[in-house]
């Protein structure tokens, strides 16, 4: 029966036909790896993709949810109007004006009513408040006229009334404010640095190769304008999740990369493109990382460039990242400027260009302790193989080859002098 079994088993898997006391296990058992006493089936960790903190083009990727003090943007008017989407700002600009015109429109069609210039216009004799208003629709219109001093000459306000005056007071005044806060709004919104931020560029990839016998990150940044940005300065943050020894777990901590901050080299003169350098020494974040621990490793670097647009004075701000998976190993970036006839030239078609160089796959901590050991070494070597020097008070001279043959060379050298001599009292 058992051989029975197995032969309608064999013959039902070679037809391609299910056996029917095989059935199909649930999603989390098929993926699962299920190990025995003989084998473990261990699988690779898969590293997942990390959400940027900073795109690439410089936006934040930080939403503000469940803010229930929203009064606050309120108080900061201006700057509410400021930061709103471009479609909202015209929206909001239009209606502004067109909710400004209709106010005022009905408080003159309402003193037209009141006072009956609306009934007794055409009367010999009658003198309105405003001439020719004799609707709501002409109201509207001589609002429009007053508030952008137009001024076509048809309707007219009069001198025989009071509260038309007192209103065309008030609307000239509220009609400024409401022209320069709208129009400041726009002035500010189209003038914002934002856009000069957007000819200031950034390596795609940042690469971590030997500089001066050191370990060094590096990224490159230009700037395609002409126009120049004045005290550029240039700083990183590393972004990345951190547990202290108490157990806390901080996610997304910040921590300074030093740049050159302490010694100047921060404040760049951008006129051709640069590369930045990171030199990974004890007090920096990868000093004891190698290039199988940064695989591993999951962070983000934040680098900031700041400066004074040349051309209007207002303070410009660019910024971007590099992802764990972006920052790559023993590369170095292609060189883009070239000596011409007269002038410098720079090759943005090779700005983002990287290639391969020999580089120590261990950390930068122990690649200084093996700097070291190398150049003590030599040294030592040195030492061993110069002769000592012979010391005619030293009692263990003696016991030294060197200092017996120099001891000869002594003797023989007095014995000559001692003969010079002998012969020379010999003559008369």
């Amino acid at each position: 029966m058992a051989g029975d079994s197995r032969v309608h088993m064999d013959h039902d898997m070679e037809i391609g036909v299910t056996p029917t006391a095989v059935k199909k296990l649930p999603k989390h058992l098929r993926e699962a790896q299920i190990s025995t006493e003989r084998t473990h089936l261990i699988a690779d960790p898969v590293k997942k993709p990390r959400q940027r903190y900073v795109q690439k083009d410089g936006k934040c990727n930080v939403h503000h949810g469940n803010v229930q003090e929203t009064y606050r943007y309120l108080s900061d008017l201006f700057t509410t109007l400021v930061d709103l989407r471009w479609r909202l700002s015209l929206f909001i600009f239009t209606l502004v004006y067109v909710v400004n015109w209709l106010f005022f429109g009905l408080l003159w069609y309402i003193i037209a009513l009141i006072r009956g210039d609306l009934w007794h216009s055409d009367e010999d004799g009658w003198t309105p408040c405003v001439e020719n208003l004799n609707s709501f629709v002409s109201a509207f219109l001589f609002s429009i006229e007053t508030e952008t001093t137009i001024g076509y000459g048809y309707r007219v306000i009069t001198e025989k009334c009071p509260e038309g005056i007192i209103l065309l007071l008030i609307q000239a005044i509220l009609g400024s404010i409401v022209n320069a806060m709208m129009v400041g709004c726009m002035f500010v919104k189209i003038s914002q640095p934002k856009n000069r931020a957007e000819t200031l560029m950034f390596s795609h990839k940042a690469v971590i190769s030997v500089r001066d016998n050191k370990l060094c990150l590096m990224f490159r940044v230009g700037d395609l304008r002409n126009s120049h940005i004045v005290e550029a300065s240039i700083r990183a943050k590393l972004i990345r999740s951190q547990q202290t020894k108490e157990g806390e777990f901080i996610p997304l901590n910040q921590t300074d990369i030093n740049i050159g901050f302490d010694t100047g080299d921060d404040r760049l003169f951008l006129v051709s493109p640069l590369i930045i350098s990171h030199e990974i020494n004890e007090k920096s974040p990868f000093w004891e990382l190698s290039q199988a621990q940064m695989d591993k490793e999951e962070f983000e670097i934040v680098v900031i460039l700041e400066g004074m647009v040349e051309a209007t004075g207002m303070t410009c701000q660019a910024r971007s990242s590099y992802l764990d998976k972006e920052v790559l190993w023993g590369y170095r970036f292609t060189p883009v400027l070239s000596l011409e006839k007269g002038f410098y030239e720079v090759d943005y078609n090779s700005f983002h260009d990287i290639y391969k160089t020999n580089t120590p796959s261990c950390s930068a901590k122990e690649l200084a302790a093996t700097l070291r050991e190398g150049q003590l070494l030599p040294t030592l070597s040195l030492q061993m193989s110069e002769p000592p020097k012979p010391y005619a008070l030293d009692p263990l001279s003696t016991l030294n080859p060197f200092t017996k043959d120099v001891d000869k060379e002594e003797e023989g050298e007095r014995e000559e002098t001692n003969g010079s001599a002998a012969a020379l009292q010999d003559q008369p």
